[in-house]
């Protein structure tokens, strides 16, 4: 049973909570260790941003903000202590459910594979054949991307970025995408991401 960490400050909605998450299958827990961890904001004392600031120190659990706060700035903040996702309250059970289950199983499949690549998530290693190329966070994350949807927009993969505390505009996007080509060509796989203009890139 997977475990989630739980911190809000407001009974009613800890209670609310309590119940949905139990109710689909995960043990709630009030401090680490964990498999996700589901954040309020305004605490009383350390706040969700410190919170969050101290579980990336010693760990890369998939972290969600569950806030009133509405404001952009409070949600870039909240991506820029290594949060994976940022939602509103009021929230929908099933939205928030459904996104608990992808960051859960992106943890849980550290490995990808499509058109004869096999991606490492875990070690940052992409194999064609028998030949491997090492690579950065940022060309491991784009590569993932594509592997996942095949075709993504520019904004998408930005935005996947962000989302794992990589920011990056589109300029250095295009620089990355262009040496993670580099590495692919080396490994026989020449052509394997192709830009689809005015779009993103393709698979």
């Amino acid at each position: 049973m997977e475990k989630i960490l739980l911190i809000e400050d407001d009974d009613a909605v800890l209670e609310e909570l309590t119940i949905l998450l139990r109710a689909n299958g995960y043990q709630t827990v009030s401090a680490p260790p964990c498999d996700l961890a589901l954040l309020d904001i305004s605490l009383p004392g350390e706040s969700g941003y410190e919170i969050c600031r101290q579980l990336r120190r010693t760990s890369d659990v998939p972290v969600i903000f569950l806030t009133a706060r509405e404001s952009a700035e409070d949600e870039l903040l909240g991506f820029s202590v290594g949060a994976d996702d940022y939602i509103r309250k009021p929230f929908h059970s099933s939205v928030l459910l459904a996104r608990i289950a992808r960051l859960l199983k992106r943890k849980s499949s550290p490995v990808l594979s499509a058109r004869g690549l096999i991606l490492n998530l875990a070690d940052m290693t992409v194999c064609h054949g028998d030949a491997c190329q090492e690579l950065t966070r940022n060309e491991t994350r784009i590569l993932a991307c594509l592997m996942r949807k095949n075709l993504c927009t520019r904004e998408e993969i930005i935005e996947d970025l962000w989302n794992s505390s990589l920011y990056i505009d589109e300029n250095t996007l295009y620089v990355n995408v262009n040496r993670l080509r580099e590495k692919l060509k080396k490994l026989g796989a020449e052509g394997c991401i192709r830009t689809v203009r005015g779009v993103g890139y393709r698979l």
